[in-house]
């Protein structure tokens, strides 16, 4: 007579063993697709950054020996008044461009959204400014404001674009802006298409039927349906108009003289053109402490108002 040997039941720790030797295997399988991209981050920004920080406290050119100065470079900024322009100029075209762009790409998202026909085709020109370079579109513009529109101006009789707006500090502001939300909109655009797209037409129909204005709707309903939406965009707006460097160089160069120079601007030419690598790299370090100053100020003011409404 044969006796079977009774099989015991697997206990509970004998059933997660595996699975958490399996949980371990597919950790160490993430960590090892995250680390090159870790690794060429850490090398190409992170120790970058640290280098910049270094170099702010220096009064080193940008080649050869440099000694430590300390604060000096930080507080010689807040008296420089080619520094002081830059950033008075920068707020200015960031605070008027971002404003515009959002009113535009708002308006745009909109009619695109309603019944329109070739919407969809409509949709993919409004975004081909966002793809093109935007060193070449500036140089279009550049000739377009110094040529083209002169000319028409003058056939016109309209004197007060007869000469280039480029040529005059009082104008030459407005012609950048114009360039930045022009080629800045076909963003904006997008992210308010999706976020009409969350929006109920039962909640339009409803309004309809109790006889609400156009604007009545957009007032109560669209705007605070979307009002998440308007959140990224401001932001990433701002930080991108606090950064703004390729319009001008393409448009202006910084002039005349020195008017229209955004603080990106100053700080490329400053530091790699004009030996102030040290005294730049403060400045870099000054403009990164306001970008985000800036961004996180305006994003907990944004998304209060999201609460409110």
């Amino acid at each position: 007579m044969t006796t079977q040997t009774p099989v015991r039941p697997q206990t509970r720790a004998g059933r997660e063993e595996p699975q958490r030797k399996k949980g371990v295997r597919l950790a160490g399988a993430f960590y090892l697709m995250v680390l090159p991209a870790f690794v060429l981050f850490f090398v190409f920004h992170t120790i970058p950054v640290i280098q910049g920080v270094y170099y702010s406290f220096t009064d080193s050119p940008g080649y050869g020996p440099a000694d430590f100065v300390g604060l000096r470079n930080y507080i010689a900024l807040f008296t420089d008044p080619r520094v002081l322009h830059a950033y008075w100029f920068t707020f200015l075209i960031a605070a008027v461009a971002t404003i515009l762009v959002n009113i535009v790409a708002l308006a745009i998202a909109i009619g695109l959204n309603g019944r329109i026909k070739f919407k969809n085709g409509l949709r993919g020109i409004y975004f081909i400014p966002n793809v093109l370079a935007i060193l070449v579109v500036g140089y279009i513009f550049n000739y377009l404001f110094s040529n083209s529109l002169p000319a028409l101006a003058e056939k016109l009789g309209i004197d007060a674009l007869s000469t280039s707006l480029l040529t005059k500090a009082s104008t030459a502001w407005i012609a950048i802006v114009i360039l930045a939300v022009w080629q800045s909109a076909a963003f904006n655009i997008i992210i308010y298409l999706a976020g009409l797209q969350t929006v109920p037409t039962e909640m339009y129909e409803a309004a309809n039927l109790d006889g609400a204005s156009a604007w009545r709707q957009f007032r109560s309903i669209t705007f605070p349906m979307i009002a998440g939406f308007f959140t990224i965009n401001m932001v990433l707006s701002l930080k991108g108009f606090l950064q703004i460097f390729d319009h001008i160089v393409a448009l202006t160069g910084g002039g005349p003289g020195t008017d229209t120079e955004s603080v990106a601007l100053l700080i490329y030419k400053g530091g790699f053109q004009g030996g102030e690598y040290g005294y730049q790299s403060a400045n870099s370090v000054i403009f990164f402490i306001v970008i985000v100053g800036f961004s996180i100020v305006q994003l907990r003011v944004l998304r209060r108002r999201e609460v409110e409404v």
